[in-house]
């Protein structure tokens, strides 16, 4: 797989399912053409004023499409550390299921422009 970033090959799994995972949240319900259903709600939360329901729904929103798309992991935990105006950075704590190796991902979720 090839880093969306750098167009250069992408140096472990782990980076790959880092990449997915990226890709998934950042998408937003309904933008691809073949794949409706494909992406996540967190670029409709993002910008939304800071509270406890919001952060409930940020799980929600992380938990489900990572569940749906990317079958490589087992989530064992997801950690919002910081919620910016237009960035959450997430922790997951995670099974690579092809290996039964315990991973810990730290994913930048940069929304909207750059």
């Amino acid at each position: 797989m090839l880093s969306r970033t750098t167009g250069k090959s992408l140096t472990s799994e782990i980076e790959s399912i880092r990449q997915s995972i990226t890709d998934i949240l950042t998408t937003p319900i309904g933008t691809r053409i073949m794949r409706r259903e494909y992406g996540s709600k967190v670029p409709d939360l993002i910008d939304q004023p800071m509270n406890d329901v919001l952060i409930l729904q940020l799980y929600s929103a992380i938990y489900t499409p990572i569940l749906k798309w990317e079958t490589r992991i087992s989530i064992e935990k997801i950690n919002i550390s910081q919620i910016t105006q237009g960035q959450i950075i997430m922790d997951l704590d995670a099974v690579y299921m092809l290996t039964n190796q315990h991973i810990n991902l730290n994913i930048p979720l940069q929304m909207g422009a750059a």
